[in-house]
């Protein structure tokens, strides 16, 4: 039995006329996998690997699941793995259809107006998308260690616990965030960048007129450099994110300095009043890896592709790579060969994703006309409409 691994028993069904030695040999050679993290990406891995017969332990540092950020966007693409995964219905109960983004200069005019027609996209706590993610994987027989803290791995398939232990499988997935241990300790990593804004971000109760709103408009307010993004997530919910400049000392504050945000916003001093809550700022940052894998070690999630929010693919890009690594898992049995193939056929809309996603960050840091300028024109430009719409309407595999 592997380290630490349950016992497996022999599958059997009433009127099986299998012999009991093919029921042994099957049960034996069930696959096993330990996985480093229990967010987006980790859940869908643990969820896709076990609906797939695969035994499957999760390590999760914090005392329960819980998640960073506050609220998210989750587009056909994502939306079609959490159907995959049984975790559909649980994840958007309750969360508003978002159908509309307004972007408002520094005199609060619109600039540009996005739809979504024709796909579906959810504004949803992220909380409830790892509870929904997490019952899901526990439903396909997934265990999950919480308060189990990761040190490293090692390519032969030997997870490395801080308590000492070392765990064999079959499969080691990184999903430990973009300060990976894992990664790390296999020295795939070829470039990771911090880029020049981040984010504060938090939730606020909605006011009773905010509430039983049919779908969701999202807000992007913009003062210089400093934006406000107004997002209605769930019945009683509204995210919140203020993005700046990381040099910019008094708008990266926390708690949130909201002296300074009624300043650049004077229009907006009652909604800023309401964000005096627990936050929580971030730089946005850009990995890429040599390869998302080394010997029985893949690498998924912010280790692997993080990249800024600007077209909210972060999390959708994480639970598409760990589905279809399942599925290429159980479509190829050798090891080297499928991680190989998933790699290649999954990468390119990944790097896509983060290209364009780099891309629509730049005009953070223009003079505030030539924003304007600019985007306006990308708004109603065909081709920039497609580029950032091309992984939202992707239809990920295993969907």
């Amino acid at each position: 039995m592997r380290d630490g691994a349950r016992p497996i028993r022999a599958p059997f069904r009433f009127g099986d006329k299998r012999p009991h030695w093919w029921c042994y040999k099957r049960a034996m050679s069930k696959r096993h996998a330990e996985i480093a993290g229990a967010g987006f990406a980790g859940l869908a891995a643990a969820c896709a690997l076990a609906q797939r017969g695969w035994s499957v332990r999760v390590h999760e540092r914090a005392d329960r699941l819980r998640t960073t950020g506050a609220g998210i966007y989750i587009y056909e693409n994502g939306l079609r793995v959490l159907e995959a995964l049984g975790a559909y219905d649980e994840a958007v109960k309750g969360a508003p259809f978002a159908h509309t983004r307004e972007v408002r200069d520094d005199q609060n005019r619109t600039v540009s107006v996005h739809r979504w027609g024709g796909s579906r996209v959810y504004s949803i706590v992220r909380q409830t998308v790892i509870n929904a993610l997490g019952a899901s994987a526990r439903r396909a027989g997934v265990e999950i260690e919480v308060n189990s803290t990761v040190a490293g791995a090692t390519a032969d398939g030997e997870l490395i616990l801080a308590d000492g232990r070392r765990l064999k499988a079959d499969l080691i997935v990184a999903a430990d965030g973009t300060n990976s241990k894992v990664r790390d300790a296999l020295g795939l990593l070829t470039k990771r960048k911090v880029l020049p804004d981040g984010a504060t971000r938090l939730l606020i109760d909605k006011l009773p007129e905010e509430r039983g709103q049919d779908g969701a408009t999202t807000v992007e307010y913009w003062s210089g450099s400093r934006r406000v993004l107004y997002t209605p997530c769930s019945e009683t919910e509204v995210y919140i994110a203020l993005t700046m400049l990381n040099n910019d000392d008094v708008a990266t504050a926390t708690p949130v300095r909201l002296d300074a945000w009624k300043r650049w916003f004077p229009h907006l001093e009652a909604l800023i009043d309401r964000c005096g809550g627990e936050a929580r700022y971030d730089p946005f940052e850009l990995i890429k890896l040599k390869r998302w894998s080394a010997g029985k070690v893949a690498v998924i999630g912010d280790a692997a592709h993080a990249l800024p929010p600007n077209i909210g693919q972060g999390g959708g890009c994480s639970m598409m790579n760990a589905l279809s690594l399942a599925v290429h898992l159980d479509r190829e049995r050798d090891l080297a060969a499928a991680l190989d193939a998933w790699e290649r056929n999954e990468r390119p809309i990944t790097d896509h994703t983060q290209r364009v996603s780099v891309a629509l960050g730049w005009p953070t840091t223009w003079p505030p006309a030539l924003r304007a300028f600019t985007l306006s024109l990308a708004g109603k430009s065909k081709w920039v409409v497609r580029q950032r719409t091309k992984t939202a309407l992707h239809r990920p595999t295993g969907t």
